[in-house]
């Protein structure tokens, strides 16, 4: 026997969940302003001048890693290794802060 996709008891019980988690998640609007202060600390004492620099073009302006490439005259897997480095320090210096 098929069913079908969803049932109208299916949405209900999916809006109802929606509504649960909404009323129960709790303001984390503090642990998010720390999160944010203890980022851009890590970004200046963690990171090198030229990880400071990909990680700025990427994730604050928005840059590609082909764009961010060609304007530094690197290679591509260059950025998308220098970036990932970078992440990896970022979270080793950030996973106990929260």
């Amino acid at each position: 026997m098929v069913r079908p996709a969803l049932t109208l008891r299916d949405n209900e019980i999916q809006g109802d969940l929606s509504r649960w988690l909404r009323s129960e998640s709790g303001d984390n609007s503090e642990r998010l302003e720390r999160l944010r202060r203890n980022l851009r600390r890590a970004r200046d004492a963690e990171l090198t001048e030229r990880q400071r620099e990909m990680v700025h073009l990427y994730y604050d302006r928005g840059h590609s890693m082909s764009k961010i490439a060609m304007e530094l005259s690197v290679n591509k897997s260059t950025v998308s290794r220098t970036i990932a480095r970078a992440r990896r320090r970022l979270y080793r210096y950030l996973k106990y802060s929260l």
